[in-house]
């Protein structure tokens, strides 16, 4: 929900350009990737999801992170096409006011499901035979609507306050294209994302220290009987939080000295060149998320990969029944 990630605020020197071959043509190369393969990995997911009844907590946050990442993966093309000039450059002022406020809004969500995946996963580590009830399903249902409600609230406002006239000079920054109170209310919800980041930090560093100590007793409970296969199989839980330190971490690193880059004149050009273009690609790295979430789909959730795996057998059945169909015989 940053609206000017990609931009210089206004006041920095314009004179600080960066390299146009590694802005127009890299970058937009790379989320062009992203864009192909994270469709057809999560239009796969959505179809997979459909099959299968919302009935653990766990399927439930799964499918909401599979939406925000189609919704994230949709905002793709317009960054692409803004990015490589291949569009007028009127589409960069729809850029500034929708898609890339839906893109931090979704990245947002993503972060705050993967925290409560977790928890969801230290509890089953460490009550295995416990299922949710009714009434837990009914919770999770309503907290994950709660969530989606409170991150629109907060990027409605970034979409309505970008409202100044679109110009070919003001949509190269996006701020620009923001009233006063706009880009008071930018910096705000920059501050509460940033607090959404490190709680959800915390939550995931503390829930998987706890997993790691359930595992390690379970191995030590185990290991006299010689069952090594149900360890093996609990290591995969360790994907979540891979995914969220490839994903998520550099970039709210980077994000700190790269806005000090931009608000204040602290930095050379050279400098700030160099952030950009580390914040550039860290920011890639947190759309690598849409790609890799149908990972922790796959080998975390039993009713996802069987479903998936049926689905596959079957359409591999109805290929070979209709190849042998179109036989003409002797």
């Amino acid at each position: 929900m940053k609206a000017t990630d990609n931009d210089s605020y206004p006041g920095n020197e314009s004179n600080c350009n960066s390299d146009n071959k590694i802005s127009q043509v890299l970058f937009p190369m790379l989320y062009t990737v992203l864009f192909f393969v994270g469709i057809v990995m999560n239009g796969l997911a959505m179809c997979v999801f459909f099959q299968i009844s919302s009935k653990s907590n766990f399927i439930i946050f799964l499918k909401n992170t599979v939406i925000s990442d189609i919704l994230m993966i949709l905002t793709f093309p317009f960054k692409i096409l803004s990015d490589a000039k291949l569009a007028p450059w009127a589409l960069r002022g729809f850029v500034c006011r929708v898609t890339q406020v839906i893109f931090y809004f979704t990245m947002y969500i993503s972060i705050l499901f993967l925290g409560l995946i977790t928890i969801d996963r230290y509890q089953k580590a460490a009550r295995p035979f416990k299922t949710s009830s009714t009434n837990s399903l009914l919770g999770t249902k309503i907290l994950s609507t709660v969530i989606w409600i409170f991150m629109f609230t907060l990027a409605l406002p970034n979409m309505i306050l970008t409202n100044k006239k679109p110009m070919h000079e003001t949509v190269k920054k996006c701020a620009l294209l923001k009233s006063d109170f706009g880009l008071v209310w930018h910096e705000i919800v920059n501050y509460i994302c940033q607090f959404i980041f490190w709680v959800n930090f915390m939550i995931i560093v503390v829930c998987y220290i706890l997993i790691t100590k359930e595992l390690y007793k379970s191995y030590k409970r185990t290991r006299c009987k010689g069952k090594v296969s149900r360890k093996a199989v609990n290591m995969k839980v360790f994907i979540i939080i891979a995914v969220f330190f490839i994903c998520f971490v550099p970039f709210h690193f980077t994000r700190i000295p790269y806005t000090l880059s931009q608000t204040r004149d602290v930095f050379q050009c050279s400098a700030q060149n160099i952030l950009f273009y580390i914040k550039e690609s860290t920011l890639w790295l947190t759309s690598l998320n849409a790609c890799l979430d149908p990972f922790i789909y796959f080998f975390l959730c039993k009713s996802f990969r069987k479903s998936l795996l049926n689905m596959l057998h079957k359409r591999t059945q109805e290929h070979a029944n209709g190849d042998s169909s179109d036989e003409t015989p002797l």
